[in-house]
């Protein structure tokens, strides 16, 4: 049963990501549903609010999603969270730093990619990697991270999705990174609304009509 964001129990622009090394597309497949819901969000002002997030547009994936919080420079805690992300770390992961989910050597990256994220502000994808010990085997796993904005217009709040391959095995899970990639939301285009009907196509320049002269004369024919 999918729980809805937890509440049960729950700068390297440009590096290429190599999407081949997960096994699964399944596990692929809530990441792309998540950038098409936030990419859909965006306007000429840019970032999406987090009061716009409406979980029925997400319902196909809720147990991988989450909603972030920045709480410090680089520091971000989980305000919501799938049941995805719970049985990964093996607890309700809310009011957690996003950091728990990482190994201590991986830590200082993560921080570094919020800060990108809030401040450029950017999207950012990871590949991640779970070593096998005991109890475990070796997991992959990708992350997304989509800010938004607070009601305060700021943007402190980040849209997530975290998808794992493999058994879980003993908990909790943590994870290095294997790649990344940022990109800035300024050069994400936001989806062109369809034009109406008097904006373009078939409509008629209405200053070329010119209406008939009132000086009109009546002509009566009669038969002899």
């Amino acid at each position: 049963m999918k729980t809805f964001f937890g509440n049960g129990s729950g700068s390297n622009f440009g590096k290429i990501v190599a999407m081949d090394r997960f096994d699964s597309g399944r596990s692929l497949s809530p990441i792309r549903q998540a950038e098409a819901y936030w990419t859909a969000l965006l306007t000429g002002d840019g970032v999406p609010m987090r009061s716009q997030i409406d979980p029925r547009g997400l319902e196909n994936i809720l147990e991988y999603t989450f909603i972030l919080e920045r709480i410090a420079p680089g520091l971000a805690r989980f305000r919501l969270a799938g049941s995805h992300l719970n049985n990964l770390a093996g607890m309700e992961v809310r009011g957690m730093p996003l950091t728990a989910f990482f190994e201590p050597g991986a830590r200082t990256q993560i921080t570094d990619v919020l800060k990108e994220v809030f401040a450029k502000p950017a999207i950012a994808e990871l590949g991640l990697i779970s070593s096998g010990a005991l109890g475990r085997t070796r997991m992959q796993a990708r992350m997304i991270l989509l800010p938004l904005k607070s009601d305060l217009g700021d943007v402190s709040r980040i849209l997530g999705v975290m998808v794992s391959d493999g058994v879980i095995g003993a908990t909790p899970r943590r994870f290095d990174v294997s790649d990344q990639k940022l990109r800035r939301v300024s050069d994400v285009q936001a989806p062109q609304k369809p034009a109406r009907p008097s904006e373009v196509g078939f409509a008629e320049d209405q200053t070329d009509f010119k209406r008939p002269g009132s000086h009109l004369r009546l002509v009566v024919s009669r038969d002899d």
